[in-house]
């Protein structure tokens, strides 16, 4: 832990820390896996979150904490289920599609319920977390995300842009520079990434006449 928490070097008056910087750049690792439906998005997703964890106990960070042992667990949930859906596509990888309206509503309605009851108990203890309402956010916004992405939602990578807007700001403020440089390249990522699943997204939408070629 004392190894993984010390610095590695500054850059701007910046000073980056190991766990912030593996962590990090295995979770990037991990997104572009994800975007192109790989399913080795998972372990990675895996290892980035513990990783993390000894990152956001070192600036004490507990939404962040608590946002990376969502990433382990969720990620182990993702790993169960793009393993039995692997074969949805007819390239043998996990099928996209956008949500139903029922589904955006539980996203967006259980995102606003659970960033309330987090936010809550931050504020109700405040050796939690330092910035109560941005880390209950960003670890609520992370759990829709990534059940999204595991269930092949387009979806997943809005909420991850949602969760980017607020991610970068408060990681400048937490110390964790570097994640706050590594969250405006996970944006870059993002906007490629919804373009190629909303795309597959749509062919895979579009019916096959008969006698046509694949």
């Amino acid at each position: 832990m004392n190894w993984l928490n010390s610095e590695a070097f500054t850059v701007l008056d910046q000073h980056i820390i190991w766990s912030d910087m593996i962590g990090n750049t295995v979770g990037l690792i991990a997104l572009a896996l994800g975007w192109l439906r790989n399913i080795g998005t998972w372990p990675a997703q895996l290892l980035s979150g513990a990783v993390l964890v000894a990152a956001n106990l070192s600036v004490h960070q507990g939404g962040g904490v608590g946002k990376q042992l969502v990433v382990i667990v969720v990620a182990l949930y993702g790993w169960y289920a793009w393993t039995r859906g692997r074969q949805q596509a007819q390239d043998g990888t996990i099928a996209v599609r956008f949500a139903t309206w029922r589904e955006r509503a539980y996203l967006v309605g259980g995102a606003a319920i659970g960033t309330l009851a987090v936010g809550g108990l931050f504020t109700a203890y405040p050796s939690l977390s330092w910035s109560p309402w941005a880390d209950a956010y960003i670890f609520v916004g992370t759990l829709a995300a990534m059940y999204a992405q595991a269930r092949g939602m387009v979806e997943f990578w809005f909420a991850w842009l949602l969760v980017d807007l607020v991610g970068v700001p408060l990681n400048f403020r937490s110390g964790l520079a570097f994640s706050g440089l590594i969250y405006i390249v996970y944006g870059a990522l993002v906007l490629w990434g919804m373009r190629d699943w909303w795309l597959r997204s749509r062919k895979a939408g579009q019916p096959v006449l008969e006698g046509a070629p694949a």
